[in-house]
């Protein structure tokens, strides 16, 4: 055989494998490291989540329980006896004396109706007086707590709304990449299957038990369709109207005269979680009401 056969030969089996390869290529090495790329990004996007995840976790834990506590505040309530507020006494003067009595400073705003005093802070703090009896009412942030919960309500707006998409994006990708991180019995083949399977079957089995967002809508509709009054089954039975000189019930507009309450409309707190609602205002007998409003034009 001559060596230009040989050499011919020789080029065409070398010549063979390098088509082969590069026709496939792209694909062999995506099918043999695409795994490997997934890991690295989900370790990544873990590494970037952690600090978003311990706010919303911290935070929605807080909030979870928001019958049992403030998640944001903590609150502060003294009670102290001092001699009751004269008619005669100036305002000047019993503020004076009312604020030496709790270590509180010069109040920003003062309502006074009979022997009743009311001092409001600019801060938050608050002090009723009632005959004898001063109670100071304060309030404190939450250390981390109410910075956490003001981000999870996206008290942010707009700015935070982006930032808290790109985490759900996060979120879904380490889910959805942790299904296909690893092969064999320890993945999806077996037991990742099965506590893929857990996680589904718990949200699902608490919804069908309970009857989903429909059941507790139902108790509340049943439980106003038959009030313990017997007078509100009465009117509700009749059918009729109430009538122009029927007294005012629970749930009507508030009257021109009542106090504010904290967390109201004229409230400049614009926090979600407020203090429990101020006492009303209490006029002694034969001492004349006293509207707010004029205190506070």
């Amino acid at each position: 055989m001559s060596p230009e056969a040989d050499g011919s030969a020789g080029n065409d089996t070398s010549s063979a494998p390098r088509i082969s390869k590069s026709s496939g290529g792209v694909w062999a090495v995506v099918k043999k490291r695409w795994r490997g790329w997934l890991r690295a990004v989900h370790r990544d996007f873990g590494y970037l989540a952690v600090g978003f995840t311990v706010i919303y976790a911290l935070s929605g834990l807080a909030i979870n329980h928001i019958k049992d506590w403030d998640p944001s505040f903590t609150s502060t309530e003294i009670t102290k006896s001092i001699p009751p507020i004269g008619d005669t006494e100036t305002d000047e003067h019993a503020v004076e004396r009312v604020t030496a009595a709790v270590g509180a400073g010069k109040p920003d705003d003062v309502f006074r109706a009979g022997d009743e005093l009311r001092l409001a802070y600019a801060g938050g703090a608050q002090v009723t007086v009632v005959g004898d009896q001063v109670t100071y009412q304060d309030r404190s942030p939450r250390f981390f707590l109410r910075v956490a919960n003001w981000l999870h309500y996206n008290r942010g707006k707009k700015a935070w709304t982006y930032v808290a998409d790109v985490y759900a994006v996060m979120l879904l990708y380490l889910a959805i990449s942790g299904i296909f991180m690893i092969k064999g019995r320890l993945g999806l083949r077996w037991r990742g299957a099965v506590l893929v399977s857990l996680g589904v079957a718990v949200p699902a089995m608490y919804v069908a038990l309970s009857g989903g967002p429909g059941a507790r809508s139902g108790d509340k509709a049943a439980s106003a369709s038959t009030p313990d009054d017997p007078a509100s089954r009465s009117r509700d039975s009749s059918g009729d109207a109430p009538r122009s000189g029927d007294a005012p019930r629970s749930g009507d507009a508030p009257r021109s005269g009542d106090a504010p309450r904290s967390g109201s409309a004229g409230s400049s707190n614009s926090d979600d979680f407020q203090r429990p609602p101020d006492r009303r205002t209490m006029v002694g007998p034969g001492r004349p009401a006293v509207s707010t409003d004029a205190a506070t034009d």
